[in-house]
């Protein structure tokens, strides 16, 4: 089973921005290839990095209001929030070696 959790606009602020540690946020899309290839590759930090880090996926078609909070305007994006703020952004998809590379010094 995936580690990933679905959040939505409504849980948003309960499950991301009042989290105890970092949460990496993937905003994806059913339509967008990139989306899909980048899954098992957050299924398996996910797994790697339970206890350190939170990964969440937000719907951006289902979710359209934290979209906007956040400017988020290509998918994926995925953005690590800390103590309810959003402290690093990334776009694209991305090999699990270049992600756990670029998270590296906020776990």
């Amino acid at each position: 089973m995936s580690s990933v959790q679905t959040v939505t606009d409504q849980d948003f602020a309960s499950e991301v921005l009042a989290a105890e540690g970092p949460v990496l946020v993937e905003f994806t899309a059913d339509w967008c290839p990139p989306c899909r290839q980048l899954a098992p590759v957050l299924a398996e930090v996910a797994e790697e990095q339970a206890g350190r880090l939170k990964i969440v996926a937000l719907d951006v078609d289902r979710n359209p209001e934290t979209q906007a909070a956040y400017g988020v305007l290509s998918m994926p994006t995925l953005m690590v929030f800390r103590s309810g703020e959003p402290i690093r952004s990334m776009v694209g998809a991305r090999a699990k070696a270049r992600l756990l590379r670029e998270l590296d010094d906020l776990l």
